[in-house]
């Protein structure tokens, strides 16, 4: 029998640079905490799409590069908006993930079997 993680067809959409709408730490906190929660439960998503404030995360001097980059070590796709990139002027500080545009994110959510938003 195939034993898959409930959320492997899934695609996570952070459009935030955190979670929640707390302090900016507290934001840091909460998405760390689910992020390795997902790592040490082995419920890995198809892919994490970074877009709007989320793209944040992905650049340097982020305080979930490391994380992130474990995550994408596991094979997860970290989609990040290209757009948001250049709006904020971050394209040359990205360290995780790949630089992709609104029709990657539109692909990955419909291939998904599930959406979830941050």
């Amino acid at each position: 029998m195939f034993n898959e993680s409930p959320i492997a067809n899934a695609v996570i959409l952070i459009t935030r640079e955190g979670m929640g709408s707390a302090d900016a730490a507290l934001q840091h906190k909460l998405l760390d905490i689910y992020l390795r929660l997902l790592l040490e439960n082995g419920s890995l998503p198809a892919a994490i799409c970074f877009y709007t404030d989320g793209v944040k995360l992905v650049v340097e001097g982020s305080p979930l590069l490391e994380r992130l980059s474990q995550i994408e070590q596991r094979g997860v796709r970290l989609i990040i908006c290209s757009t948001c990139l250049n709006y904020f002027g971050l394209t040359e500080k990205v360290r995780v993930g790949i630089v992709g545009g609104m029709p990657d994110i539109l692909e990955a959510q419909t291939r998904a079997g599930k959406v979830i938003t941050l």
